[in-house]
């Protein structure tokens, strides 16, 4: 006979039974959608296409025409089969010395050269997740916080928090300013975790932005770089997506701003966080870097990495690839190419039915601005917008609340897990939508229209039917301060 599930629970650890890992956030419910009905162009046309995974796929040619004509990488080839033995016995935590070599070679190259990473502080992780989740553990005790600004990377709760114990404190930023930190933001952050009795260890940006797909000013991060140095905390440096820049201004990488920067500031509170699953389109290698300037932190990430390495075989493979400096050079400049012909493509496509998104210059996304589709300008409105979206419009996007955003109806729309056909399919999906929608509200507003002018003309008074009220069929304008979608572009869609 079975335990019921209390005493079921009962028998297991705190960790086990809370649901602080966040699976079940819309974030993931998105692809949860995705996962019971995904498109097929042929087999399921009408399926949920994903597009709440960033995922760089568009230069997987590149890579294997490398591995064709360079067999001898892979110990499961005729080519490599001699290495097999040196690659499949016991290797220690450090990593193999040409692997963090590659790393750290590809990372300066990533960064234009404009500076050198040394490869023994290269520490290897299981991914981006595991990095992230090491370096909390490094510099953070169970109940003390750091600082993120607003909108962040959903599953932070889960890489940062979930089994460290750490907390998160928001720094809200918004669209009035294309949600740039500012040092306001940061000071009222830090004066509220100390209000709420929080130990502040530090700050994590991501630069470039995961969702907002832009890339931090050189001034900004001479003033995070001051700010954490005067607060005595620590700065962590998510850069995953470095080589996902597709456009002016040219990343500039927080290790390239403590060589230039011209006050005294503590090098052991730099820390960055580094993958191959965005920039190379490998997450599935599992990749993931601890780069410190910080002793201890290496000495102690490179321990705990062994709960998280990275097969010696990836290891063995990657230290090849990553020493080409000729295909080194060909991927990024190819992948930046690529990626800004498909940004162009899904941005315009959206600008032509009336629907922007913000500006960027990065990433595998785009910020898109839903808030005049809102029926109320809440959290609530934008879930109930984004359950149409995925359960009737079949595309699987990510609302800007599970990114922590402090405005409703912004949305996290990813390009390049996808081939061109299928992105100009969740075109037209998109552009359907948004011509229903904005037929809805001409409907609604012709309505009261109507219903004002039966009033006006049955009403005793002299009073003149002011006619500015009411929204032409040709108006570029919604007037009416009833209307569901006041001054909205979309009304325009025919």
């Amino acid at each position: 006979m079975g335990l019921g599930n209390y005493q079921s629970r009962r028998l297991l650890s705190r960790m086990a039974v809370n649901d602080k890992h966040g699976e079940n956030s819309p974030y993931f419910d998105g692809w949860k959608a995705y996962d019971r009905d995904p498109f097929h162009p042929t087999n399921n046309l009408h399926g949920v296409i994903q597009m709440g995974l960033a995922e760089n796929q568009l230069c997987f040619d590149l890579i294997q025409e490398w591995m064709k004509n360079h067999p001898e990488a892979s110990i499961c080839t005729p080519e490599g089969l001699n290495h097999f033995r040196d690659v499949a016995i016991f290797q220690d935590y450090h990593g193999l010395p040409k692997f963090r070599k590659g790393v750290a070679n590809f990372m300066s190259k990533v960064r234009g050269g404009r500076v050198k990473f040394d490869e023994d502080r290269v520490v290897m992780s299981g991914g981006a997740t595991g990095a992230n989740e090491v370096i909390m553990f490094c510099l953070a005790n169970p109940g003390d916080a750091f600082l993120i600004p607003t909108p962040y990377y959903p599953a932070y709760a889960r890489d940062l928090c979930w089994r460290t114990g750490v907390q998160i404190v928001p720094v809200h930023t918004d669209s009035s300013n294309n949600f740039q930190i500012t040092r306001e933001a940061l000071e009222t952050a830090y004066i509220r975790a100390q209000q709420d009795n929080l130990n502040v260890k530090g700050l994590l940006i991501t630069n470039p932005s995961n969702p907002l797909g832009t890339t931090l000013e050189r001034d900004t991060m001479k003033s995070l770089i001051s700010f954490i140095n005067e607060k005595n905390i620590h700065l962590v440096c998510d850069e995953i997506y470095a080589a996902t820049v597709f456009n002016k201004p040219s990343f500039v990488s927080v290790s390239e701003i403590i060589q230039d920067v011209d006050f005294v500031y503590n090098k052991d509170l730099i820390h960055i966080v580094y993958s191959l699953s965005k920039d190379m389109g490998f997450p599935g290698f599992r990749v993931g870097i601890v780069y410190s300037y910080n002793d201890s932190v290496v000495s102690c990430a490179r321990k705990m990495s062994s709960f998280g390495l990275v097969s010696s075989h990836s290891q063995h493979m990657l230290a090849s690839m990553l020493s080409d400096d000729d295909f080194v050079n060909k991927f990024l400049a190819e992948s930046s190419r690529r990626l800004a012909t498909r940004h162009s493509l899904f941005t315009e496509g959206l600008e032509k039915m009336g629907v922007t998104c913000l500006p960027s210059n990065a990433g595998l996304f785009c910020w898109m601005n839903l808030r005049s589709l809102l029926k109320e300008q809440t959290v609530e409105g934008e879930i109930k917008l984004w359950r149409v979206i995925v359960n009737e419009v079949k595309l699987n996007i990510s609302p800007g609340s599970s990114f922590s955003c402090s405005e409703a109806g912004w949305f996290r729309v990813c390009f390049a897990n996808m081939d061109d056909e299928t992105v100009k399919v969740a075109l037209r999906r998109i552009k359907a939508f948004v011509g229903k929608e904005a037929e809805k509200a001409k409907n609604v507003i012709q309505r009261r229209s109507i219903n004002g002018l039966r009033i006006i003309s049955s009403s005793s008074s002299s009073k003149r039917f002011d006619e500015s009220w009411v929204m032409s069929p040709h108006s570029t304008h919604v007037m009416s301060p009833h209307s569901p979608i006041p001054h909205s572009p979309l009304v325009k869609v025919t």
